[in-house]
């Protein structure tokens, strides 16, 4: 199989754009085109799916896709072994991230990544919400809970300490609650679902709390937002250490049940799809915010720890 012609379609799929990809790759878009039918033709599959205004994956693509991508990075690992070239850091990486973390963390320091690697092109989805990291072909993606997915891999970035907040203005108006069981009397802000949590103090001690035996008049489904109605005195709400260190430290929020946390065992994790080889554009990047980020994350949970 010719890998320039895989690697065009690789290109092809990330831009959604055949003449672009081309230009890319120093073809002039007839030649692009001819190339990619002819790749076609020698796998019985329509790759991409064309019309007049758009390209798009057929599903034959987005399933070849993964094993195109590992295709191109065992050549270049094969080359790179024999010393016959030098692997370049380039290509556009699509990369999904909860929204809330993104824009505190991670988007701040994105131009410092893109002036270090001048030839990458970073594609971001930032959303709460979970994109499915094969069907959207996506290369690496940030949860925030553990990896239950057997196609996926990962790499630890940090530990996602949580704990319950509220405005002091709520405080001075409902009271704090003095035990877990007192949280029953007051409103909560749920997120996400209202699954039964557990709590677990300084000393071990562990104890159980049910939102749904609460008040919860406000769903919400983004941590931003969430927060936000928690300074604004609408309840008592769940946010990770990561999220509201700053607001704490400045007495806008305060802890309730100080002496809590929630008992999960969550992390944030950078995951890719397991049938994945791990591209030079995908490395780096992990190893740029496990650098840049996961020590100062680390921190906030280790200084909570010691208080």
């Amino acid at each position: 199989m010719d890998t320039e012609s895989v690697r065009l379609f690789v290109l092809s799929a990330e831009k959604l754009n055949i003449s672009a990809a081309g230009r890319e790759l120093g073809m002039a878009p007839a030649v692009a085109s001819a190339r990619l039918a002819k790749l076609e033709k020698t796998l019985g599959a329509d790759l991409l799916r064309r019309s007049t205004r758009k390209v798009s994956l057929s599903l034959e693509g987005a399933d070849f896709l993964p094993f195109a991508k590992e295709m191109l990075a065992q050549e270049d690992a094969a080359l790179a072994a024999l010393g016959m070239v030098t692997p370049t850091v380039s290509g556009t990486l699509r990369f999904a991230a909860p929204s809330t973390f993104a824009q505190n963390y991670i988007a701040p320091i994105l131009p410092k990544f893109l002036n270090a690697y001048p030839d990458i092109t970073l594609d971001l989805r930032l959303s709460d919400t979970q994109f499915d990291l094969i069907e959207g072909s996506f290369d690496l993606a940030l949860r925030n809970q553990e990896i239950s997915d057997s196609s996926l891999k990962g790499r630890k970035l940090a530990d996602d300490t949580r704990v319950l907040c509220a405005s002091a203005a709520y405080i001075a108006e409902y009271g704090s609650p003095e035990r877990p069981s007192d949280l029953a009397r007051h409103r909560l802000i749920a997120f996400k679902d209202f699954s039964i949590r557990g709590l677990v103090n300084r000393a071990g001690e562990q104890a159980h709390f049910d939102p749904k035996a609460a008040t919860s008049r406000l769903l919400c489904d983004d941590g931003q937002s969430q927060k936000i109605a928690t300074l604004a005195g609408a309840g008592i709400s769940i946010n990770s250490l990561w999220s509201v260190h700053r607001e704490l430290a400045s007495g806008s929020l305060v802890r309730v049940l100080p002496d809590y946390r929630l008992d999960q065992h969550t992390a944030l994790w950078l995951v890719y799809p397991k049938s994945n080889v791990l591209t030079a554009k995908v490395r780096v990047f992990i190893d740029f915010l496990l650098d840049e980020i996961g020590g100062t994350v680390s921190d906030l949970v280790r200084i909570d720890s010691a208080d």
